[in-house]
């Protein structure tokens, strides 16, 4: 018998249907599809009696009436949750959408334990596959590998357990459990003076992942949240978290700004401790560019006293100028009382021991450790360095509620902490404070606190208002000078002590026996934790956020790590994880350049650079030719044909004519760069003669300059001559629509005719006619051009002369129509224009934009540069020549000489902006 459905009727009419008819095999797996959706027909219907159901021989019964209804109501509400319990919707729609993954309808542990439950049920239901980690056939030979290696040492451990079982049952007893495993104390870390420290040791199952590389201590955590740099190539020989999974910049920018807190891992970041003589410290300090006459003198005395912090950069003297290290902050600690002759026995006067710490980024550590060893050996008394980049943590938070979470977390470790350590108490009286750039300049608290997990979960604070008149008074007197004693954090003793911390297991168990809902009272087998609270206020100032940093002992840093993610906020939420780009993207907005990629000029900038460069190239090779930029053939207008430089860097070596960097063959990967790449030239490279190989890294003739330095020279009146090969790390705004990306060309405004000529683009008139691709090709009036692109310099100059509008010409009596509509059309062009448009014959654009200058007024390059949410406009943080730039300021003047155009690589059409040195 044939089981065939018979073809459909080909007559229309009411047999004729769209949809196919249910199969009609009565099977469970082939009416899976029907009987679900007969259950979601059911759900939605509604009962309903009939009519004459409440009639008794056509009149009106009311009891049946009222029954009726009763019925109905009741069916309405049965449907009602019928339709809520059938809905189409599955458990991972219903989880927030930042936890959403593709893969969650197929791997229950993918959602929230909450809904694991009704996620396994569905599954069964709707015969979905479950995809489990373990049972995955592995898909490449390394993951073939480990799963044989994970099955052998299965294997082995059960073999183990059973021949301990074996010989415990022979013997007598029950011992067929593991043993008990002792737990030891972590050794004291050994003094390490001028030498640099070792990794901390991680348990064996994680040695293997960290042979070139360290976790953060809170890598773990990060792992499953965050996109990490890559295993084989480490960041700076760390793991660093690059950016959360969920999308997250829109509310990065929210959370830093408006209301919320973002927190990052800044463990990375390297701490040196130095010792030594005051008068020792203080001519080291000198060397390294602390030089100014405020730190030294009477201003500096807090600073020197432990009671301020010093953040800036830090540099060393490089054959005949100064080049820059790295930023760095300084620390005092604080000075402890001086004894008397008396009382130590001698008449001499004794000599003060200072300690300080000095934080710095990890690409420059190296490097300013190396020239600290080398200025301790030549002082005497002699100093000692010691590295404390694994012992010393961090953390940083930034945002309106990175205050309260701090609060909410940090309890003082003493009950009476104004006797003990006062600046416990000074953070407990910031309740309210919405922005820590508020807190006096370069200001830092000290104190000890209890672990944060006696305590947890973390409670909601209690915000005052930030205008309260004891917070005011607070900000205004900052009392950090009462009972002054040194700091905890200083001690090797007490980091150590705070590194032994209680067991999670034993602090549960404490849980259990207490009240609920109560904290945990701190024992004496709950060491004191030493942190330091550093505060910082923005590049730009005005309503930025601040920033505070939190240094605390390396195993300490996880436990306040868990408790500031899980803390409420009183606005809402908890605050955001962020990564290496959210640090970036911060900066950006806030304007400060960001350390090293802004900073060209520097070792660690310069090494960024070129890492970014090969990377860039890597991407462009491995496009299509019909899908990238071809360089050789970009049209700049004008005849001009090409690139200006490599459009894949921030060619520098472009603009100051230095020999290009060779990149090598076998490529130096990020963690191996800060020992074994050779940054300098040697001492004879200098005499070589032209045939010999340029230096392995050409920008390291490069200096930088300081806004201090650029105003003197481009003050007026001043004839001293720039220094060469300097850059100047400035903010761009840009006038306009466009927006700049990395590795933007930077030109200043072309030469006027009239104008006194640029010092540096002096050149004899050319007895012939330029060629076509040539620079004197491009309009006579390109500056007065690009000048009538500001608009704010079209209405300050119209508001100053106050120009009146020429009169419209006079209509001849006798003209026509098509006479009359041109005139009228040339009255009102006339008139809408701030400035005389140019004749025809003078005037070339790329799309109705001016021509971009010649190549002598490339100035510098854009090193950062994207919309700015803050501001709603495109900004760039970029690296200029200082010796164009204060050539251009004192031909042009201050407002004029800060004008300039972007013109992004790869691209005809630029873009007017202004700069500011930072």
């Amino acid at each position: 018998m044939d089981k065939r459905r018979p073809p459909p009727s080909r007559k229309p009419g009411a047999d004729s249907k769209k949809r196919k008819d249910a199969p009609t095999d009565a099977r469970p797996g082939n009416n899976r599809v029907s009987s679900k959706r007969v259950k979601f027909q059911d759900a939605r219907n509604i009962r309903s009696q009939p009519a004459d159901a409440a009639l008794d021989d056509g009149k009106l019964d009311l009891l049946k009436f009222i029954s009726a209804r009763e019925y109905e109501v009741k069916a309405l509400e049965s449907s009602m949750r019928k339709c809520k319990a059938v809905n189409s919707t599955r458990v991972f729609q219903q989880v927030p959408r930042a936890m959403r993954r593709r893969t969650a309808s197929h791997n229950v542990k993918r959602v929230p334990k909450r809904l694991r439950e009704r996620a396994r049920r569905e599954q069964i239901e709707d015969n979905t596959p479950t995809v489990e980690a373990r049972k995955r056939r592995p898909r490449t030979t390394r993951a073939r590998i480990r799963a044989e290696t994970i099955k052998r040492l299965e294997a082995l451990a059960a073999r183990k357990k059973k021949q301990r079982a074996d010989k415990a049952l022979k013997e007598g007893r029950d011992d067929s459990d593991k043993p008990v495993a002792v737990v030891a104390r972590a050794p004291r870390p050994k003094i390490r003076r001028n030498m640099l420290n070792e990794p901390p040791k991680v348990a064996s199952k994680f040695k293997k992942r960290q042979i070139n590389k360290t976790w953060l201590p809170t890598h773990l955590w990060h792992a499953k949240r965050a996109r990490m740099t890559e295993p084989a190539k480490p960041l700076w020989r760390f793991a660093v978290p690059l950016t959360p999974t969920e999308k997250c910049y829109r509310s990065t920018h929210r959370s830093s700004g408006q209301k919320g807190a973002v927190v990052w891992d800044m463990s990375y970041m390297s701490t040196i401790g130095l010792y030594g003589t005051d008068e020792g410290v203080g001519r080291v300090l000198k060397v390294l560019g602390l030089t100014q006459e405020g730190l030294w003198g009477p201003r500096g005395q807090k600073w020197r006293a432990g009671l301020r912090k010093w953040s800036g950069m830090l540099s060393k003297q490089k054959r005949e100028s100064r080049r820059n290290i790295g930023p760095a902050t300084i620390v005092w600690n604080s000075e402890p009382p001086l004894q008397s002759a008396d009382e130590s026995g001698s008449s001499e006067t004794p000599r003060r021991q200072r300690q300080l710490l000095i934080r710095t980024h990890p690409s420059c550590f190296l490097e300013l450790f190396q020239e600290l060893v080398k200025l301790c050996k030549m002082q005497s008394p002699q100093l000692h360095v010691e590295d404390l980049r694994y012992e010393i943590g961090s953390l940083e938070l930034t945002g309106p509620g990175s205050t309260e979470a701090l609060l909410a977390v940090l309890k003082p470790y003493h009950d009476k902490p104004e006797a003990e350590e006062p600046h416990g108490c000074i953070l407990g009286s910031l309740a309210g404070v919405t922005n820590p750039a508020s807190l006096p300049k370069d200001a830092f608290l000290s104190f000890s606190v209890k672990d944060p997990r006696l305590s947890y979960p973390p409670k909601k604070v209690d915000v005052p208002d930030e205008g309260s008149p004891h917070l005011l008074n607070l900000l205004t007197k900052w009392p950090v000078e009462e009972k002054l004693k040194p700091f905890a954090l200083f001690d090797r003793e007490a980091r150590h002590k705070a590194s032994q911390l209680p067991s999670q297991k034993s602090i549960n168990r404490r849980k259990g026996s207490n009240v609920p809902g109560k904290a945990v009272a701190a024992t004496p087998a709950d060491p004191p934790i030493p942190i330091m609270l550093l505060t910082s206020r923005p590049a730009l100032g005005g309503q930025a956020q601040g920033t505070w940093t939190l240094l605390a002992p390396w195993k300490c840093i996880l436990p306040i790590w868990y408790s500031l993610m899980h803390c409420p906020l009183s606005t809402g939420g908890n605050p955001r994880l962020g990564g290496l780009d959210e640090q970036r993207q911060v900066a950006f907005e806030q304007g400060a350049p960001w350390f090293p990629a802004d900073f060209p000029a520097t070792d660690a900038g310069m090494k960024w650079e070129l890492n970014e460069r090969e990377k860039r190239k890597r991407d462009w090779d491995r496009r299509p030719k019909g899908k990238r930029v071809a360089w050789e053939s970009l049209d700049l207008g004008a005849g001009r044909k090409g690139e200006v430089g490599d459009g894949l860097a921030c060619d520098f070596e472009h603009l100051f004519g230095l020999p290009r960097h060779i990149p090598s063959s076998t490529p130096v990967s990020s963690e191996q760069d800060a020992d074994t790449m050779e940054v300098d030239p040697p001492e004879e490279a200098e005499d070589t003669t032209a045939n010999s190989s340029p230096p392995t890294i050409s920008l390291a003739s490069v200096n930088q300059q300081t806004k201090g330095t650029f105003d003197k020279l481009a003050a007026r009146g001043n004839t001293e001559p720039p220094p060469q090969n300097s850059l100047l790390t400035v903010n761009l705004t840009i006038i306009g629509r466009g927006v700049a990306k990395t590795c933007a060309r930077v030109y200043r405004l072309p030469q006027d005719p009239a104008m006194t000529a640029y010092p540096s683009t002096q050149t004899e008139v050319p007895a012939t006619i330029p060629p076509p691709g040539s620079s004197s090709s491009l309009p006579s009036n390109l500056r007065q051009q690009w000048l009538a692109e500001d608009p704010t310099a079209a209405a300050t100059k119209n508001k100053s002369r106050n120009p009146r509008p020429p009169a419209p010409p006079r209509m001849p009596p006798n003209a026509d129509l098509e006479t009359r509509k041109r005139l009228l059309a040339a009255s009102l062009l006339t008139s809408a224009l701030p400035f005389p448009r140019p004749p025809a014959s003078s005037k070339l654009d790329v799309g109705g934009h001016p021509l971009c200058p010649g190549e002598e007024d490339l100035i510098g390059f854009v090193t950062t540069g994207d919309y700015n949410l803050r501001e709603g406009r495109s900004t760039a943080v970029g690296a200029l020549s200082a010796e164009k730039a204060v050539e251009t300021v004192r031909s042009a003047g201050a407002r004029e000489g800060r004008l300039c155009v972007v013109r992004n690589a790869g691209e005809s059409v630029g873009w007017l902006a202004r700069w500011e040195v930072v």
